[in-house]
């Protein structure tokens, strides 16, 4: 890596955090008379890809800079003092753990500025919309970068406002009510979680996550970790989300753009599973180990609940929308995620944080295809899609399923580098060893096949049959979808789609790479987070 002093990274750092919000806020004047090119409309959105791109650049020579022989210490640290009177800091540092969540934040925002400058999304202002998505970044940056409990939360809380205006005024039908639901649930499950922060930060007499991380939980009486832990554990399951927390999901999914759905599953539903990490952990251990089997528990449910719910939507005649169903399948994949963090071993947390990175990667990739399919064929409703050939009209909503044999969707014959991408995406989901997917899931099942000790080793196992067996399932509706969207035979006067375009390459290959990547050399991943996650675990002493 390259050699870069403390004073530049911490200057990096506050960029990625600052950076996006000062964007926004010149996204809203209006455009130089020279950088006005066809429209003020281009402008602003270009201007998004810039302001986007640059905090890319930033987050990649930070990721550069970072001192990978230790990634265990906080690095470009920023720590001065914000309100005395409760001792607020602004505190800022990165380490193994946060520093892929801080990248691929800030990649999965550029691509989506970069896919919304050649395909705007069909609402009012572009200007709200450019504003909208950098105050997002901003907000999620923030909440992976901060290291005290007050900034956490309302970094956390900051991503929400432009969430919900993203989905009500650029979604699709039913937004008001998606978004509605999205506010709703998000904000009830952090006034729970603002009280139990504020019960940690007053009891240990610190809201400094540093700090807590080393006191390991000493400085807090077991019912107070137990209170903490429950009351934080609901505001962040909300988020993750967790079965049965999870009902706003599918819907927020349904409506959102596309740009919105991609950020949502790539980079939204991170800030929970982080948050276990971050706080719950090393800070209340004792309470966390209270909590832990019923945590494991909800995430093995909701890894089958997911994906049944899934098999449910890919079958013929269930009008299952597509966008729906790779919603349920994050409820699915983040059950995978809580299942490792549940088990409170460095292997099943390392898992988690690797299935995290994988989902953002996979799922983005997978929500910018489903976009391009909805642009291309007007619908997302698997039905519609596998019986779209001359001669055969689509059913409308609630129709039966036609009594000839559907044909599929044939987009393998119809746009082939689409439907290649398309079943890439798919089966890098199911967790196909080589890809990404594989290794989160993995050692998310071997943490819970050994877990931590305190920690009933029958019911974990019982959790890790329940887990493999949801993996099959995975597969299962996977295949299905593969199967209904990709293979048949176009009919030789079917109009043929229009394949990828240029805009469309430059915005997904990045991800099809990274997912590779990831998968060929899990060492790249885990050989940042595991150190940190060895120190979090047992309160900064090796």
């Amino acid at each position: 890596m390259i050699d870069i002093s403390e004073s530049v990274m911490q200057f990096l750092l506050a960029f990625l955090v600052v950076g996006p919000l000062l964007g926004a806020a010149a996204a809203l004047l209006p455009a130089p008379p020279g950088l006005k090119g066809k429209s003020p409309e281009q402008a602003v959105l270009r201007h998004g890809v810039t302001v986007t791109g640059a905090v890319l650049a930033a987050a990649i020579v930070l990721a550069l800079g970072f001192d990978h022989s230790r990634p265990a210490t906080m690095q470009a640290t920023t720590d001065i003092s914000w309100i005395p009177a409760l001792d607020v800091r602004i505190h800022l540092g990165t380490d193994g753990i946060s520093l892929p969540l801080l990248v691929l934040t800030a990649l999965l925002t550029f691509l989506s500025a970069l896919y919304s400058y050649f395909k705007p999304p069909a609402g009012p202002s572009p200007k709200a919309f450019v504003a909208l998505l950098l105050v997002l970044e901003s907000g999620t940056l923030a909440t992976f970068a901060v290291l005290d409990l007050v900034l956490f939360f309302l970094a956390f809380e900051t991503v929400l406002i432009p969430m919900y205006f993203l989905i009500a005024r650029w979604g699709s039908e039913g937004r008001a009510e998606a978004a509605l639901k999205f506010i709703l649930y998000t904000l009830l499950g952090s006034v729970v979680m603002l009280l139990g922060l504020l019960l940690i930060g007053i009891k240990a007499g610190t809201f400094d996550m540093v700090a807590l991380a080393t006191d390991n939980g000493r400085s807090l009486t077991a019912s107070v970790q137990v209170i903490a832990v429950l009351a934080i554990g609901i505001g962040l399951a909300v988020k993750t989300p967790m079965w049965p927390l999870h009902s706003w999901l599918p819907d927020a999914h349904t409506a959102a753009p596309t740009v919105g759905s991609v950020l949502l599953a790539g980079v939204l539903l991170k800030m929970g599973t982080y948050g276990f990490v971050r706080i719950l952990l090393p800070a209340a251990p004792d309470g966390f180990r209270t909590f832990a089997p019923y945590l494991a528990a909800f995430a093995v449910v909701g890894i089958v609940y997911g994906s049944l719910a899934c098999l449910a939507l890919a079958g013929r005649g269930a009008n299952g929308d597509l966008k729906r169903l790779i919603a349920y399948s994050s409820v699915g994949h983040m059950g995978f995620v809580l299942l490792g963090i549940a088990t409170m071993t460095p292997t099943g947390v390392n898992g988690a944080l690797f299935a995290n990175i994988a989902h953002g990667l996979v799922t983005g990739l997978l929500f910018f295809l489903v976009g391009a399919l909805k642009d291309r064929t007007g619908s997302t409703d698997l039905d519609t899609l596998a019986r779209q050939s001359p001669g055969h009209h689509p059913a409308t909503s609630g129709s039966a399923a036609p009594e000839h044999p559907e044909t599929g969707a044939a987009l393998y014959g119809r746009a082939p580098r689409l439907g290649g991408l398309f079943a890439f995406a798919a089966v890098a989901s199911l967790g196909l060893p080589g890809l990404a997917g594989f290794w989160g899931e993995m050692l998310a099942l071997f943490g819970a096949f050994e877990p931590a000790a305190g920690l009933s080793r029958p019911a974990f196992l019982t959790f890790m049959a329940i887990g493999a067996f949801g993996t099959l399932l995975t597969a299962a509706y996977l295949l299905i979808v593969v199967r209904r969207v990709c293979m048949g035979a176009a009919p030789q006067d079917a109009p043929r789609l229009t394949d990828v375009r240029a805009y469309e390459f430059a915005a997904w290959t990045p991800l099809v790479v990274l997912t590779v990547v990831a998968g060929l050399w899990p060492k790249a991943l885990l050989g940042l987070t595991d150190p940190a996650v060895q120190q979090l675990l047992t309160g900064g002493t090796r």
